[in-house]
């Protein structure tokens, strides 16, 4: 399949269950080719989202197209140029990797010699070429989130959607499958839209994020601009000496505002003066000895937190 010139956008979608609003109206676009990370605590609406975007659930407000087709209107163009990756897999424990992948292969209508090369590539792409004859019920967490993988692309898709794929996974594995993710669209232009509780998962791979709480986008921006939104960097120094503290406070109010420091310490929230060389050519030139400096950059974590008032619970997990 040809990589589609169109991505994702939704419009005003919402999703009604009873009495429950689990999404509210929520604007988003998602370009080609781009890794739009999709964030948010348990409830807030990531997984109905996903499901209205791939078709499994319709909207009850609203519109959504994904690759150019209507989501509500033409589910079977839809599913074709999608891949996806759920929350639970869908795996036969007496199933060996080889055997998912050359049925999900004849539901496509791939068969013969192109079959056989494809399912030899996919393992070889997702790291089971050994594994491929193995039962699915001896693989660990991690090979079968990449078996997962491999079925949601075995139709060449030109969007994947992948919905908390690495969740329970071990670093090794998550690091793994972040390298595939991120070849995909870097090499071969798919367009992915994750959603995940790994702040640190959106900020390595999402070329831009959205925050949803409570059913609604409440933040959105590339990582760096969600950033910059909460706050400029700040700079801690510990004085050597006790008795230099003084003298440093007065070098370092120079670089910006003071803000909250452990005892023994100053810090500022640079302005745009300078950034930690400046400081430290300052501190050299005044011929003042740090025991310790200390930059905290601000994170999605402190995003998450000033947007919804909580912490992510994947964040506790870093």
């Amino acid at each position: 399949m040809s990589r589609s010139d169109e991505g994702i956008e939704a419009i005003g979608l919402r999703r009604q269950f009873k009495d429950v609003e689990a999404v509210a109206g929520i604007d988003l676009r998602v370009l080609p080719g781009e890794i739009y990370g999709f964030l948010g605590p348990n409830g807030a609406g990531k997984s109905t989202t996903v499901h209205m975007l791939t078709t499994l659930l319709p909207p009850s407000g609203g519109r959504a197209t994904v690759a150019g087709f209507d989501v509500a209107k033409q589910g079977s163009q839809v599913r074709a140029a999608i891949g996806a990756a759920l929350q639970e897999a869908a795996l036969d424990p007496f199933l060996t990797g080889a055997e998912h992948l050359r049925l999900q292969a004849s539901l496509h209508g791939i068969r013969g010699d192109e079959r056989k090369r494809l399912i030899g590539r996919l393992l070889d792409r997702v790291g089971l070429t050994s594994a491929g004859n193995r039962k699915v019920r001896a693989y660990s967490g991690g090979m079968k989130r990449r078996l997962d993988l491999a079925l949601a692309l075995i139709h060449d898709p030109s969007i994947l959607f992948l919905d908390e794929p690495t969740t329970g996974l071990d670093p090794q594995s998550r690091t793994a499958l972040w390298d595939e993710v991120g070849r995909l669209a870097r090499d071969e232009g798919v367009t992915v839209f994750l959603t995940t509780q790994y702040l640190e998962e959106a900020d390595v791979l999402a070329d831009r994020v959205g925050i949803i709480d409570h059913g609604r986008i409440v933040a959105e921006g590339t990582p760096s601009q969600l950033k910059a939104q909460i706050g400029k960097p700040t700079v801690e120094v510990v004085p050597e000496s006790p008795d230099e503290l003084e003298r440093l406070r007065e070098l370092l109010r120079r670089f910006g505002a003071e803000t909250a420091a452990r005892p023994g310490a100053f810090a500022v929230q640079l302005d745009g003066h300078g950034a930690l060389p400046e400081v430290v050519r300052a501190l050299d030139t005044e011929n003042l000895r740090a025991a310790q400096i200390n930059l905290h950059e601000p994170s999605l974590d402190d995003v998450f937190l000033a947007k919804t008032g909580r912490t992510l619970e994947g964040a506790e997990e870093e």
